[in-house]
């Protein structure tokens, strides 16, 4: 987007300047807006180690709401002081929230959009969910009640701003994000007519029942665990069995559900080394893969992919950690049954159980936190469009699940009424949310415009990383190498 020269904008700023400190006194239920004031181009600086970079002229708005007793969230809505392109953009959140992300917000504005974000109610670390215990009405707000009252107030203080409603509302979120996208489609779908969920967290209660079984799987016997130096070896030997399947060896498995990797192939047989597993170590990698399983043998969640398990976004982050108790699955699962679940801070891992324990989570907090609902008939009917994507090589959220809730929402309003406003995308070889051995950078902000204002559903998008592109294929198709050409050009692939 060309900008203007700051001292063009600076001068179209005395209207807009007075507008915007006018907004401290906006009305809004149990909102206060603590500040409003304009900032001059390139004078705020996005902090708190988030990508810095020279800002248009904007005015920033910082509030609170408090819809319930026990609610306190903070929100922001930043608005361009000119050449605002009429759009409202809502951002999502990592993990157990607990901060903003003012780099998307920065984002949002650069490209013309008034953008609106909150920490959901409570400021902590992704990982950190002890804020929750004793906090029933802040599990609310996390779970979907900060993220549709951001929605309203920000898309109310944007039309007090500018005299117009937005023509257009958009809501962008990966992981925790997904979940909140996914959230808003199925509850509020009146807030946004267009809607990315990346890698969605939306079975929570599921996702945090695999976390422990993982823990288990790896920590109950001391002998289990896999150190992260092994990762390379796993990696290698899934690879070997699976990377040509799609006709082109690459360092990427196109379509891991079609890989069939026996652990076994990695069992020691002279002494333990960095080049193999042990038995108990075979055991727990099977685990790992098969998800959890209830007492009856039934899966309720998808285990870990294969392939793209090396490198910092793979196993040794999620699953493994630097050492036992120090892999962010770890911290995950431990806080959300400690402090959401039970509310008891001496809650010990090791009595976990599937059957008793995701039940409990299930009855309490299934309704607050899930976002599985089928039923996507209001969105679709206010013609809202819903584009999903998931990294096949996630380690933190497998893509399957993702693939499931796809299915459901097929089951449920059938396959054709579904191709009129969702798309899900497959990422070969992206880990969470970007990264990984495959290409990974792609917009599908853009493809989502198109089919809201344009009516152009998207069909491929291309994805790069450094000098190779790819086309991802709305599924069920993949991308298929039509055997002439560089493997490292879209070109030469068929979505079939």
């Amino acid at each position: 987007m060309n900008l203007r020269p700051a001292a063009l904008m600076l001068a179209s700023l005395p209207l807009c300047a007075a507008t915007c400190e006018s907004l401290a006194s906006l009305s809004l239920p149990h909102t206060t807006i603590a500040s409003a004031r304009v900032y001059a181009a390139g004078e705020f600086q996005v902090q708190n180690g988030q990508p810095g970079r020279t800002l248009p002229a904007f005015c920033r708005v910082q509030g609170v709401m408090k819809p319930a007793d026990d609610s306190e969230i903070p929100f922001e809505v930043w608005l361009p002081a000119a050449m605002w392109n009429g759009k409202f953009r809502g951002i999502g959140n990592g993990g157990f929230a607990g901060s903003m992300s003012r780099g998307e917000l920065a984002g949002a504005l650069v490209s013309g959009y008034a953008a609106a974000a909150t920490d959901t109610g409570h400021q902590a670390g992704g990982t950190d969910a002890t804020w929750a215990l004793g906090h029933p009405q802040k599990v609310v707000d996390f779970g979907w009640r900060a993220i549709h009252e951001t929605a309203e107030t920000g898309k109310a203080i944007t039309a007090a701003f500018y005299g117009e409603a937005p023509r257009h509302a958009y809501f962008m979120g990966c992981s925790n994000g997904g979940r909140q996208a996914l959230m808003e489609a199925q509850r509020f779908p009146d807030d946004y007519e267009g809607i990315v969920a990346g890698a969605p967290a939306n079975y929570w209660t599921h996702l945090m029942t695999r976390a422990l079984w993982d823990v288990q799987a790896l920590m109950n016997d001391p002998a289990a665990y896999i150190p992260a130096s092994k990762v390379p070896t796993i990696e290698d030997a899934v690879l070997q069995a699976c990377d040509a399947m799609d006709g082109v060896t690459d360092g990427i498995i196109n379509d891991p559900p079609r890989c069939q990797f026996d652990p076994a192939v990695l069992l020691c047989q002279q002494g333990d080394s960095d080049t193999c597993l042990t038995a108990p170590q075979v055991g727990a990698l099977r685990k790992l893969l098969s998800g959890p399983k209830n007492s009856k043998g039934a899966s309720v969640f998808p285990g870990a992919a294969l392939g793209g398990a090396a490198g910092n976004g793979g196993w040794s982050s999620w699953l493994l950690g630097s050492a036992p108790g120090k892999s962010s699955g770890y911290a995950f699962g431990t806080q959300f049954f400690t402090n959401m679940v039970f509310e008891n801070a001496a809650w010990d891992f090791h009595q976990f159980n599937v059957d008793r324990d995701m039940k409990a989570a299930d009855a309490k907090l299934a309704g607050t936190l899930n976002s599985t609902d089928p039923d996507l008939r209001r969105f679709r009917d206010r013609g809202g469009k819903l584009i999903l994507y998931h990294g096949w090589s996630d380690s933190g959220i497998p893509a399957r699940n993702t693939v499931d809730y796809f299915n459901s929402v097929e089951q449920k309003m059938g396959a054709k009424s579904v191709e009129t406003f969702v798309r899900l995308y497959l990422v070969p070889g992206m880990q969470h949310c970007g990264g990984g051995p495959g290409p990974n950078a792609f917009n599908m902000a853009g493809a989502l415009e198109r089919w809201v204002e344009q009516g152009a559903a998207p069909e491929q998008i291309i994805a790069r990383k450094d000098q190779r592109t790819r086309p991802l294929c709305p599924y069920p198709q993949t991308a298929k190498y039509t055997g002439k050409g560089s493997t490292d050009d879209a070109a030469n692939f068929v979505c079939k």
